[in-house]
């Protein structure tokens, strides 16, 4: 090993070269809080997202399944983390593991990796999902979006042609929101879920948490079509679920 190599393996990972064993303990030790912390804080900032956002959740989650319950179909994209995300979703919605629940129509636009790269080389990368978008959708779908930061230009394209084509629009994000919020709260946007810190991790975790759950949220909405046909829409099609009706449900 070169000197050079050495100083720097001795910089960046100086537990490999300690020969004393207290200091491996200590490291240990350390290791172990650290662990016991991070949990703690993915916990804490889960929890306090789903209490503040609950009603928000089954909002959205009445609105999808509204769609489902018309035929409709779910397209989903993100970019990076989020683009594993993006696919998660879909594969949870036509293939659940769930006994019982039906298979629903959900497609992830970054799976044509030949489409994506033909639009980001031949046009822009901004417009990867919209032209999918405008083969594939339909007016009544539903389009979830998928950013920690919340200023993925791709998606806020995404999002502003999916308005146009009348899709029900949700947006998962992280931090202040960003962008997708100025969209959200300039009503260009039907839901926006933002994850309040900084963290990409503990965004990344309570994304997952969240789509888990409207997944859950939506079988057990289909599972009460009475329920589907008496909730009033807006003209956009959005829904906001009453108190009666959060407690008729079973879940």
């Amino acid at each position: 090993m070169s000197k050079a190599i050495e100083d720097f393996s001795r910089e960046f990972y100086p537990f490999l070269h300690e020969t004393n064993g207290q200091q491996s303990q200590d490291l240990m030790n350390e290791l172990r809080f650290s662990l016991t912390e991070k949990a703690r804080e993915s916990i804490e900032v889960k929890q306090r997202f789903f209490a503040e956002n609950r009603d928000e959740i089954l909002a959205a989650s009445l609105a999808l399944a509204r769609r489902f319950h018309r035929g409709r179909k779910l397209l989903v994209c993100g970019n990076g983390g989020s683009a594993t995300d993006a696919q998660h979703v879909a594969v949870e919605f036509m293939h659940p593991i769930t006994v019982g629940r039906k298979a629903l129509p959900a497609i992830c636009l970054n799976n044509d990796m030949a489409m994506v790269t033909a639009v980001a080389n031949d046009v822009s990368f901004a417009d990867v999902f919209v032209r999918q978008l405008i083969a594939l959708a339909n007016e009544g779908d539903a389009l979830i979006a998928i950013s920690t930061s919340g200023n993925s230009d791709n998606l806020l394209q995404a999002f502003r042609t999916a308005r146009k084509m009348n899709l029900l629009t949700i947006g998962f994000a992280g931090d202040d929101g960003g962008k997708m919020k100025e969209i959200h709260d300039a009503a260009l946007l039907d839901f926006c879920f933002i994850v309040p810190t900084s963290s990409i991790h503990r965004i990344q975790e309570s994304h997952v948490a969240l789509y888990h759950i409207i997944w859950d949220m939506v079988h057990t909405f289909l599972e009460h079509p009475a329920v589907l046909e008496e909730v009033a829409t807006d003209e956009r099609g959005s829904t906001r679920i009453s108190k009666s009706v959060s407690s008729d449900l079973s879940v």
